[in-house]
């Protein structure tokens, strides 16, 4: 062969490009969770309802960023039943005066505190409770499954408002933990049937069987492989409740067996305000839009986690 035919084909052999597969890469598969934090930031739902709770959450925990008036401070000389300025934005005299003359915007941000603290706190105690009594039944069955169901149905059989009138009604005080723990006692069922039919649902699955032929531990199968795949349907589930507790501790104040005075909370103030609903209904009117707004406000929350965390909805 002659040279120069020999340095072509070497050329164009260390030219020829390589070739190019036709499968494209797959990246690393999101998992659930991930997934739905994806779907979640551009969910306008989402954001609107992440925003007012953030302002709220900021409000009880940092009440003196909003407002420099003390709460209880009454001045019944000048001050009674002041109609709102609405002009003076942010000033203690926005929302005008009660009629024990005190700053209802005072009050409105501080008792914005007692009232998400018991919706918060309530949640917490009955997301964990009910997590717990529905993953020992739905893993175990048989006669540990019997009695924790059986005991479930006798407290969902109790109507929840009166149950809580009847448990408050036996306390002389009624603190804000007296209330959370009234609440708690009687709200874990919900989560505890979800938890439950999670846990039915997962423990057939592939994974936890070849955890089990691999002897692990019931702890750690319960801990490791089943409680972070039933968690989804519990934490939809506690997020729209949370708004429900708020709805409750406010219905039961307003029933005056809930919190009462000194306790600064919205379900307080619309108890003293409707005896004043003719003369002056902004004293009734302005916390009740704020219990409104923040029920509602959770309720969108747990509507956007639902949507996001539930595969048939996508």
């Amino acid at each position: 062969m002659p040279e120069t035919l020999k340095e072509t084909t070497a050329t164009d052999t260390a030219k020829a490009p390589e070739p190019v597969s036709a499968t494209p890469k797959v990246g690393k598969p999101r998992s659930l969770w991930s997934d739905a934090w994806h779907d979640l930031r551009r969910s306008p739902l989402f954001v609107v309802s992440a925003v007012l709770i953030f302002l709220l959450l900021v409000m009880a925990v940092f009440p003196g960023l909003f407002t420099g008036a003390d709460p209880r401070y009454a001045d019944l000389a000048n001050h009674y039943l002041q109609k709102p300025k609405w002009g003076n934005v942010f000033q203690e005299d926005w929302f005008g005066y009660d009629v024990q003359g005190r700053s209802i915007y005072a009050r409105v941000v501080y008792g914005a505190r007692a009232s998400i603290m018991v919706a918060v706190i309530v949640t917490g105690l009955v997301t964990v409770l009910g997590a717990v009594v529905g993953m020992l039944a739905g893993y175990f069955g048989g006669w540990i499954d019997t009695i924790l169901s059986r005991v479930t149905d006798i407290f969902f059989g109790v109507p929840f408002i009166l149950g809580a009138m009847v448990i408050l009604t036996s306390f002389e005080e009624r603190h804000v933990w007296v209330v959370i723990l009234a609440l708690a006692f009687l709200g874990w069922t919900q989560i505890a049937r979800v938890a439950r039919g999670s846990v039915l649902t997962i423990k057939q699955a592939d994974y936890v069987m070849a955890a089990k032929a691999l002897g692990a531990s019931t702890s750690r199968i319960l801990l490791r492989h089943i409680l972070p795949n039933a968690m989804a349907p519990v934490i939809v589930v506690a997020t729209i409740a949370l708004g429900g507790y708020i709805s409750a501790e406010a219905s039961l104040s307003f029933l005056g067996i809930g919190l009462a005075e000194p306790t600064v909370s919205w379900g307080v103030d619309i108890s003293s305000g409707q005896e004043q609903l003719r003369n002056a209904p902004f004293v009734l009117i302005i916390p009740s839009v704020m219990v409104s707004i923040t029920v509602l406000a959770f309720i969108m929350l747990g509507d956007a986690v639902r949507n996001a965390l539930d595969p048939k909805l996508r």
